[in-house]
């Protein structure tokens, strides 16, 4: 068990799925419903239902796939996380294109989670645990190709201010959140507890307004503290 997850609490994680192909759908719907601490609370067929949906059940986690008909699960992410009424639905992309574009969209777009739907059941599980949570998650293929992806595209830095508002400790956590290292790890590489880091990450999110640890990470590699500084 991932010792940064928070134990299971009454209240299930509310789950909203935006799936094309219904019997991938259903098949997702039975495995969330039959799971502890889960329920769906909708299903959407294309982008344009899942941004529906969503206004309308303001689900903890959408479970969204990329290539539906019409809108694709990119806009509807974007448009989902860029209003204020859903800002906080935690929205986990589940594709089988293993790409880096759409993972880069995704994450732009605001989504918490790039997953594979090669994953098992259980990875599937932990993934909408661990983005209810409020942590990030992506496929470990995708995390180490995205460095490079980063690197290349021109992104908005971090102004000065927001930088000088850092402490030294809070960029040295930065810097290991946008290499990709838990909790547990950092606080094992620093020295430090694990409420240590996570108050630090607090922190991070609150100086920086990133609305989760994805977007700590896609900070991290604008501000220049991970990838391609050494040339």
């Amino acid at each position: 068990m991932n010792p940064d997850l928070p134990a299971q609490a009454d209240t299930p994680i509310r789950v909203l799925l935006a799936e094309d192909q219904v019997l991938v759908r259903d098949s997702f719907r039975l495995l969330i419903d039959t799971t502890p601490g889960m329920v769906t609370v909708g299903e959407a067929g294309t982008g344009a239902e899942a941004v529906h949906l969503a206004r309308q059940t303001v689900p903890d986690v959408l479970v969204m796939d990329v290539r539906m008909p019409g809108m694709d699960g990119i806009e509807a992410t974007r448009q989902i996380c860029n209003t204020a009424q859903t800002a906080g639905v935690r929205v986990l992309i589940l594709t089988t294109f293993d790409l880096d574009e759409y993972a880069y969209a995704a994450l732009r777009a605001g989504a918490s989670g790039y997953l594979l739907k090669d994953a098992t059941a259980t990875e599937l599980l932990t993934a909408i645990r661990v983005v209810a949570a409020g942590d990030a998650l992506l496929a470990p293929s995708t995390t180490r190709r995205l460095i490079a992806e980063f690197v290349r595209r021109p992104a908005r830095q971090p102004t000065p201010r927001e930088l000088d508002r850092l402490t030294n400790r809070e960029r040295e956590v930065l810097t290991l959140v946008g290499q990709g290292l838990s909790n547990q790890e950092i606080a094992e590489k620093l020295h430090i507890t694990i409420g240590t880091v996570k108050t630090h990450i607090g922190n991070l999110l609150a100086k920086l307004e990133a609305r989760d640890r994805a977007h700590l990470v896609i900070a991290a590699y604008e501000a220049g503290l991970v990838g391609g500084s050494d040339g």
